[in-house]
C-alpha cells in the first residue's frame, strides 16, 4: 500500500509551504489529504485503477492527479522541485515540539541552522542566545523537542508498521509458493511502537520466496540472502527479516519469534519441568517431535489456555493460563458504535449523514457526532446558535432511521482551570459529552491535575479524549498524577478514552490495564473526521488487547439502551 507513502509527501509538501508563507488554504489542504490517506482502509491504488480517487474526502482534480503521477512514478515532479528551494534538513525542523514555520525560518536566517545537527551544535555554542523572537525557555524548550524526536527515529508507531509490514506481506501472499505468512515479533504482539518487522512464511520452494522478498519496491538495502532467511532495510531504515520454515515448525517458530523474550523463558522452564524442549523447530521428547505444527498444539501439550499474542509480556499470563482463566479479550465483534467523530459542522470531511451511513455499514447501531467547541476556533468550534442547526439535522435523520441512532455530542474544550466550554444549560442538552484538553499542555503536574479532575466531577462530562494528551513524535504526555485522576473517575462516573487515531493511540495499554485495576471504564473511539477514519479502530482494540480489556470493560460494547444507563453521571 502507497498510502502511508504519499501521505508523507503531502505532509512534507505542507511543510515546506508552511515555512515558506504560502497560502494557508492550500497548506492546510495537504495536510487534510494526508490526514485522509493515513487513515484510508484500502489501497490507493486500487481507487486510482477504478478512477475514484476524488471520490475520497479532500482530494480534488490537482491532488488526484499527484497521487497518480506518484503510483506511475514514484514521486512527484513539482514536489521535487519544490524541495530545492528550501535545505534539504530544514522542514526536519518542524517535527520538533515547539518549533513552528516562524521559527524555524529565524533559525535559518539568523543562526544558519540547516537541520536537527545544526540545530543541536548551536544551542551547545549559545548561538542561539540574543536573537530577537528566541527565548531562554524557547530554547529549553527546543532542546527538549530534539530529545523527543530522536527517541522516535529509533523505532515506529504501530499504525506505520502495520502498512510498512502489509506493503512485503501483500506481493509475498499472491507467489502461488507460499502457504501461510504472517507478522510475528512486537507486531504481532501489537507493541505500540516498533523497532523492526519479522515475517514468517511456510513454502516448498524457500529459494524463490527470497528471491522475490529482497527484490520488493520498499527494499532499499540487502543485508542478507540466504536459502530460507534474508534481511533488507527500508529507506527509512527499518530491518525486515524474512523467514521460510518447515509446516511441521510453523507454530512452534511463531511461538518462538513473536516473544517476548521473558515470555519465552517462562514457556521453556514450564516445558523442561514437563521433561520437554522447546525452540523454534518444536516441541521435543528427547529427540523425538511431539509437537509443533501449531501454536495451539504446543500450549495443549504444556496444558495451558491459549495466550493470545497480545498478552505474551510475563505479567502473570502464563500463571493465569495454568489455571484456565484468562480474560477473553475485547473483540471487533464486540464494538456496537463510536462515541467520538467530527462532521463539517466543525473539522471534519462528510456530513452527519455520511458519517452515519459509514458507521451504519460497519454493522454499529450508533455513532455520536461529536464537533469541536466554540473556543476551539482553529477548529471551526460551534456557537451556541450553531448547535441549535446541527440538533435540527440530527433528528431529521434520526427521525427517517431504523435500528441506527445518531447521537447529538460534542467535543468541549477543558479550560485552564478545568471549566468546560459551554454552560450547563447548553451541555446537558447533549447525549455525549466528550471534555478535551486542547491547549495549556505545559501547566505544572499539580495544575493539570486538579484541571483533569474538576472536568471530570462536571456533572455533564462522560468521558475524557485523548487523556493524557500525547502526540506520538512531535508531543509528550503531559505530566499529572494518574492515580487520583483515576480515582476521580471511578467516583464521579467518568470514563476515559482509548483514542484509536494513528498519532495518539491514547491511552496507552499500561494505563488502559490500570484504569481496569482501578475499576474504571474506558470508551474505544476513532476521534474520525472522514468516513475513512472510522476504520482505525481496530487501533484501538490492539491498544485495548494489551492492556487486558474484556467487552464489559468497554461502554461502546453495549447496546444504546445499556449504554444510556452507563454513562449517568454519580
Amino acid at each position: 500500500m502507497k498510502n502511508i507513502e504519499i501521505a508523507g509527501v503531502f505532509r512534507d509538501y505542507a511543510v515546506i509551504l508552511e515555512i515558506k508563507g504560502e497560502n494557508v488554504f492550500r497548506i492546510r489542504a495537504y495536510e487534510k489529504a494526508a490526514q485522509v490517506l493515513e487513515g484510508l482502509p484500502g489501497d490507493i491504488e486500487r481507487y486510482a485503477s477504478e478512477g475514484t480517487l476524488t471520490e475520497i474526502p479532500g482530494i480534488g482534480k490537482d491532488l488526484s492527479g499527484k497521487i497518480k503521477e506518484f503510483l506511475k512514478t514514484g514521486k512527484i515532479e513539482s514536489f521535487e522541485e519544490l524541495k530545492k528551494s528550501l535545505p534539504e534538513g530544514l522542514p526536519e525542523l518542524l517535527s520538533i515540539p515547539s518549533v513552528g514555520p516562524k521559527t524555524v525560518k529565524l533559525l535559518y536566517e539568523r543562526a544558519g541552522v540547516k537541520n536537527i545537527n545544526d540545530l543541536e551544535k548551536a544551542i551547545r555554542e549559545h548561538k542561539l542566545d540574543g536573537i530577537a523572537g528566541i527565548k531562554e525557555k524557547t530554547i529549553e524548550n527546543i532542546a527538549g523537542g530534539i530529545s523527543v524526536v530522536k527517541r522516535v527515529k529509533e523505532r515506529m508507531p504501530l499504525p506505520v508498521a502495520i502498512q510498512l509490514a502489509d506493503e512485503f506481506i501483500s506481493p509475498l501472499k499472491e507467489l502461488p509458493e507460499v502457504k501461510n505468512i504472517v507478522c510475528a515479533g512486537s507486531l504481532r504482539r501489537h507493541k505500540e511502537t516498533i523497532r523492526d518487522i519479522d515475517i514468517l512464511i511456510t513454502s516448498e520452494n524457500p529459494r524463490r520466496v527470497m528471491d522475490t522478498f529482497v527484490v520488493l519496491p520498499g527494499v532499499k538495502e540487502i543485508q542478507s540472502h540466504g536459502e530460507t532467511k534474508s534481511s533488507v532495510r527500508t529507506a527509512g531504515g527499518i530491518q525486515i527479516d524474512c523467514r521460510v520454515v518447515e509446516e511441521k515448525s510453523f507454530g512452534a517458530a511463531l511461538l518462538y519469534f513473536t516473544g517476548s523474550k521473558n515470555f519465552n523463558i517462562n514457556i521453556r522452564q514450564r516445558a523442561v519441568k514437563q521433561g520437554l524442549k522447546i525452540n523454534e523447530y518444536g516441541v521435543f521428547k528427547g529427540d523425538k517431535f511431539v509437537a509443533g505444527h501449531t501454536e495451539k498444539d504446543i500450549f495443549k501439550l504444556l496444558k495451558l489456555e491459549y495466550v493470545e499474542p497480545e498478552l505474551r509480556e510475563d505479567n502473570g499470563e502464563i500463571e493465569l493460563a495454568q489455571k484456565f482463566s484468562l480474560p477473553r479479550l475485547v473483540e471487533s465483534g464486540d464494538i456496537q458504535g463510536d462515541l467520538h467523530a467530527h462532521s463539517t459542522w466543525s473539522d471534519g470531511s462528510n456530513s452527519i449523514r455520511e458519517m452515519a451511513d459509514a458507521a451504519e455499514k460497519k454493522g454499529y447501531s450508533y455513532i455520536a457526532i461529536t464537533d469541536h467547541s466554540q473556543s476551539l476556533r482553529v477548529a471551526r468550534g460551534l456557537s451556541i446558535s450553531d448547535l441549535a442547526v446541527k440538533k435540527k439535522e440530527i433528528d431529521k435523520i434520526n427521525k427517517n432511521s431504523k435500528g441506527f441512532t445518531v447521537l447529538y455530542g460534542t467535543e468541549a474544550d477543558i479550560g485552564m482551570n478545568g471549566d468546560i466550554d459551554y454552560p450547563d444549560e447548553i451541555l446537558r442538552g447533549f447525549d455525549i459529552v466528550v471534555g478535551a484538553v486542547h491547549s495549556g499542555f505545559r501547566q505544572s503536574r499539580e495544575q493539570m491535575t486538579k484541571r483533569l479532575i474538576r472536568a471530570c466531577k462536571n456533572k455533564f462530562v462522560n468521558f475524557i479524549a485523548h487523556p493524557t494528551g500525547r502526540l506520538w513524535g512531535s508531543r509528550d504526555a503531559y505530566e499529572f498524577d494518574f492515580d487520583e485522576v483515576l480515582k476521580a473517575a471511578r467516583d464521579t462516573n467518568t470514563h476515559l478514552e482509548i483514542n484509536s487515531f494513528p498519532d495518539r493511540l491514547d491511552l496507552n495499554d499500561l494505563n488502559c490495564r490500570k484504569a481496569k485495576e482501578a475499576g474504571v471504564k474506558l470508551v474505544i473511539n476513532t476521534d474520525a473526521h472522514s468516513t475513512a477514519h472510522l476504520g482505525m479502530i481496530s487501533y484501538g482494540l490492539m491498544v485495548a488487547r494489551r492492556g487486558w480489556l474484556e467487552a464489559h470493560d468497554v461502554i461502546n460494547t453495549f447496546p444504546l439502551k445499556e449504554l444510556r444507563k452507563i454513562i449517568i453521571k454519580n
